[in-house]
């Protein structure tokens, strides 16, 4: 009798765990803003504790590029890729805003340590993410690498849902210039 009682605990634990993470994943789950739509205006800390909000660029391009965590590879190789074509993206009158969970300490060291021209806002609720429709690594929790080019009226132009770090500079000056073209 204690073995059946024993196996059936095993069993319920096995379901009880499969059925806490099926809900991890759903509180992860984020749906991404469409082309056209209008960004819902927002308000987050930048690196050095300054609240930035999106209205305030109204009238620019803006590149929002959520990663998952300051000073990993690929990470340091986007912001590095942004930071190299950063006078193109002035010229095109668009900002580049970073976003991920890590606080103002761990952005001012990975600013510092790659001289980044450009603010890093802090998302540790990932409620910034979530409210944008850019989705969570499960389990690890991390922004999932993805990017919103907003036009000048404040309406995503593209949603990037698959980001390679060593080209995604080049394509969103491309999309820009596009858009420019129109």
């Amino acid at each position: 009798m204690m073995s059946v009682m024993a196996a059936a605990l095993v069993l319920l634990g096995r379901w009880l765990s499969k059925v806490l993470v099926l809900f991890a994943l759903m509180g992860n789950f984020a749906f991404a803003l469409s082309v056209g739509q209008q960004v819902p205006d927002f308000s987050a800390k930048n690196q050095n504790g300054k609240v930035i909000r999106l209205s305030q660029f109204h009238g620019k391009y803006v590149l929002l590029y959520f990663y998952p965590k300051d000073g990993t590879s690929g990470c340091t190789t986007e912001a590095n890729q942004l930071k190299e074509h950063y006078a193109q993206f002035q010229e095109m009158n668009a900002v580049i805003l970073g976003v991920s969970k890590q606080d103002e300490k761990s952005h001012r060291q990975f600013i510092e340590q790659n001289s980044l021209p450009f603010d890093l806002i802090v998302d540790s609720d990932g409620k910034v993410a979530k409210n944008l429709g850019v989705g969570l690594i499960p389990i690890l929790g991390f922004h999932e690498r993805q990017s919103l080019l907003i036009d000048p009226q404040g309406k995503i132009l593209h949603f990037y849902k698959d980001v390679d770090p060593a080209k995604h500079a080049q394509e969103v000056l491309s999309d820009i210039r596009k858009s420019k073209s129109k």
